[in-house]
């Protein structure tokens, strides 16, 4: 009597090969799923409708002061939006170009040196420039408003004399910056905007009462 053939099992060689086909077909099946290009988005080096520096204040020579301080949640790439209550996720594939820790301090004495007609110094100083007044600032937020259609920014600085001869002047601020869309660049414009008001207020509540 003949008996039928027993079957054999995968060799060792089929059975790699099949593993291998599985994970090509669950990357292809990633590669082709939903995944957003990165978008890379940044502060501009001019506010849109900057307005021209103000008369030199007289004797006036600032310095600002590092550390910025900013929330630790912005100190990464994403663009991050609300999302719930007190939720925060990144705006598609939007990733800041330049980190925001960089980029605001740079940017807020640019617009400073603007909005006062003369320069701004940040540590080292060169020789001979002794400043009259010492700027810290921290930010409460800088984040994308609830409804994800503009900015709310809130800082609170301080104004010292460096030979101390006065307690610092402390002052706060909160407002709302609306973009002009929900898109990653309208909201970086937002972004901007607001940091040029910002650096008004600090112009501003340095003049004489």
């Amino acid at each position: 009597m003949i008996k039928p053939p027993t079957p054999t099992l995968p060799t060792r060689a089929s059975a790699g090969l099949s593993v291998l086909l599985c994970a090509a077909a669950l990357l292809g099946a990633c590669a082709g799923g939903s995944v957003p290009p990165v978008t890379w988005v940044r502060l501009p080096a001019e506010a849109p409708g900057a307005a021209a520096a103000q008369a030199p204040m007289p004797k006036a020579v600032w310095q600002l002061m590092a550390p910025l301080q900013l929330p630790g949640h912005l100190d990464r790439d994403a663009l991050l939006v609300p999302q719930g209550a007190a939720g925060l996720q990144g705006l598609g594939g939007a990733r800041w170009a330049e980190p925001l820790r960089d980029a605001v301090p740079r940017l807020l004495r640019q617009d400073l040196e603007r909005e006062l007609g003369s320069p701004v110094w940040m540590a080292p100083l060169p020789p001979g420039v002794s400043p009259t007044r010492q700027l810290r600032v921290e930010f409460g937020a800088f984040d994308v408003a609830a409804d994800g259609r503009g900015v709310v920014l809130q800082a609170r600085w301080s104004l010292a004399d460096p030979k101390g001869s006065a307690s610092p002047a402390v002052f706060e601020a909160a407002f709302s910056t609306p973009a002009t869309g929900p898109g990653a660049s309208e909201l970086a414009l937002a972004h901007r905007q607001a940091l040029a008001q910002l650096a008004r207020r600090i112009a501003d509540s340095a003049q004489p009462r």
